[in-house]
């Protein structure tokens, strides 16, 4: 663990969440700092766990009308590209924030799977909103591992049955795991229509 600490010196002591666990595993917080599993185990639980409760939580600010008015600035993008990946209310980054933190503290993940966890929810963010079109083959392969660009499209459709599909961020599977998935819009990606209306929800 002090090798870890030590690695996230520069790169995550300094970030809100990257604290809160290093504090959690010097106070003994969370399921994880409590139980006697290999490190390498408990940083791919910690790292899978993490994902669903971020899964979970865009589902309610779906669900949520007030929370709705909030995630809607990330669906409000005309032009859906990597910079719709970093576009969202301010409040939400917060809720985000606090939502992450509480986790952690709950969890006790290893400093190391939170540093993991943050590259890969920014990096998959930007790949599923970005503008790239994947060959079909490479995209049926792809979308068992991770979240791919028409996957993360059809979720910002402007139909609700296809905006309330597709939650997932990094990992695909709770979408499939709790029926929220949606292979492709009923119109193809062509005659797809986005930008939906915050009074709609």
């Amino acid at each position: 663990m002090d090798e870890g600490k030590a690695y996230l010196g520069t790169n995550a002591e300094g970030t809100y969440d990257g604290g809160v666990a290093i504090l959690a595993q010097e106070e003994s917080w969370g399921l994880l700092n409590n139980i006697n599993l290999p490190q390498w185990l408990s940083i791919i639980l910690a790292v899978i766990i993490l994902d669903f409760i971020i899964y979970i939580q865009h589902v309610i600010v779906h669900a949520i009308p007030l929370l709705w008015r909030l995630h809607w600035v990330h669906h409000a993008d005309p032009d859906f590209d990597v910079t719709t990946g970093s576009r969202f209310h301010t409040l939400e980054i917060i809720l985000s924030l606090g939502i992450k933190l509480c986790t952690i503290v709950l969890l006790g993940p290893p400093i190391l799977a939170v540093l993991i966890f943050e590259v890969l929810l920014n990096a998959t963010a930007m790949f599923n909103h970005s503008n790239i079109h994947l060959a079909k083959g490479i995209d049926t392969i792809l979308r068992w591992f991770v979240v791919t660009p028409d996957m993360r499209r059809v979720h910002h459709s402007v139909e609700d049955d296809e905006t309330n599909s597709n939650f997932g961020f990094s990992l695909p599977w709770w979408d499939r795991l709790f029926g929220t998935y949606r292979d492709q819009p009923r119109g193809g990606h062509e005659g797809m229509k986005m930008v939906k209306a915050c009074s709609s929800k």
